[in-house]
């Protein structure tokens, strides 16, 4: 499962990340919530903040028109890392992560496109950043005199999209699909060639790819997207920026509506220098990595009676040839509440994440804890955490 050239390669990759080296006994196993930040990307913020900052698109003097070329090139950059295949067509918007530019393409873009009778289908097992915006945009045409019918995305019992049933929903007047990547909760790749296929070529399909850039390679083009969103700190580069690319190949063109104001400049920056840190890395690698210590993880849990693993149930062997979960690995204990497991876990030195994880209303009911694992997590890690749920066990 893990060949010597892949554990020799991650463990080259693992003492560029500053936090893990000075504190070894701490296991983080929260990416999903927030990836850490190898040494490239905060040398790439450090250089950028003592030798050029400056602001974007306002000043003639040095280092604004390089901070302004910076902005530019960052563009380029991301359309490269997305695989874009008609970057003059598309556009690349900044934003402060994930939610703001679902958000931004419900306000500034649907309300304008969508028309009395229309219909939008949303994913309400999805993440709540991928389903309350397009509510509020229904709920605002609502209050102007415009009925829009919003229907609940089917999934099936692997927590998949159902792409056998969806057909079943869309309708000549289906005009949006929102989607996610991979799931935030059950880990899953939600299969979006099928999902486009099963929609039919007309219909906007906009993706939450949050739990996969900088995870696994992006495809926009194999999508066949209208829409990609995703935040940078999940991908290593600082908190406050994400990516709003626009295919603008269905529908409006695309534009921001309001003014646009000062960009995150070091943020973007960071965005760029962890896009380079993640192809150098190899982002197929990344993801056959991350899946591997998934397998391990699920194969281990399987085992163990007290413990439910959430999602597909006849992918958590390590040679299963369903497909597995991409890092992330939701877990209940029968007898232990999720926040009493996740303070143990703590005093153990793994971190994780227990609550509802942002949910939204067809998800699941009751907290779990999720382990959401990166490149720079090991099998012994995985095996330790095995050890303590271990002893736990009934």
């Amino acid at each position: 499962m893990f060949p010597d050239e892949l554990r020799c390669w991650q463990e080259g990759l693992r003492e560029q990340f500053p936090i893990l080296v000075a504190d070894p006994g701490q296991v983080y196993l929260d990416s999903a919530a927030t990836a850490q930040k190898p040494q490239a990307v905060l040398d790439a913020v450090t250089g950028y903040l003592t030798s050029e900052n400056a602001n974007a698109g306002r000043g003639t003097y040095r280092w604004a028109n390089r901070t302004t070329a910076l902005i530019d090139q960052a563009r380029s950059r991301v359309s490269a890392f997305l695989g874009d295949p008609s970057p003059s067509r598309s556009g690349v918007h900044f934003v402060s992560g994930t939610t703001e530019g679902l958000r931004t393409v419900a306000r500034d873009w649907l309300v304008h496109e969508l028309r009395d009778g229309d219909e939008i289908i949303v994913p309400f097992a999805d993440h709540t950043a991928n389903t309350m915006p397009w509510q509020e945009a229904v709920d605002l045409l609502a209050r102007q005199g415009v009925r829009v019918t919003v229907r609940e995305m089917p999934y099936d019992a692997a927590h998949d999209y159902d792409t056998r049933a969806l057909p079943g929903l869309v309708t000549e007047r289906t005009r949006f699909i929102a989607a996610t990547h991979v799931h935030h909760v059950y880990g899953g790749d939600m299969n979006l060639a099928r999902l486009r296929a099963a929609a039919g070529p007309e219909v906007i399909i906009c993706v939450d790819a949050a739990q996969s850039a900088g995870h696994l390679p992006v495809d926009v083009a194999a999508m066949d997207a209208d829409f990609v969103v995703f935040s940078g700190h999940k991908a290593m580069a600082l908190p406050g920026t994400g990516v709003l690319w626009a295919a603008n190949r269905r529908g409006a063109r695309f534009t921001p509506g309001g003014w646009s104001g000062t960009p995150n400049t070091s943020g973007i920056v960071s965005l760029v220098a962890a896009l380079d840190w993640l192809e150098a890395a190899g982002l197929e690698r990344i993801a056959r990595w991350t899946v591997a210590l998934g397998a391990r993880l699920t194969d281990g849990l399987r085992k163990l009676p007290a413990y439910e693993v959430l999602g597909c149930q006849r992918s958590l062997a390590a040679d299963s040839q369903v497909q597995q979960r991409h890092g992330i690995v939701t877990l209940r204990h029968h007898a232990i509440g999720s926040n009493d497991l996740g303070f143990i876990l703590a005093a153990e030195g793994f971190m994780v994440r227990s609550d509802g994880h942002c949910q939204a209303h067809q998800g699941e009911k009751t907290s779990s804890v999720r382990v959401s694992l990166h490149v720079y997590n090991t099998a012994d890690e995985v095996d330790r955490l095995l050890d303590v749920l271990a002893a736990l066990d009934d």
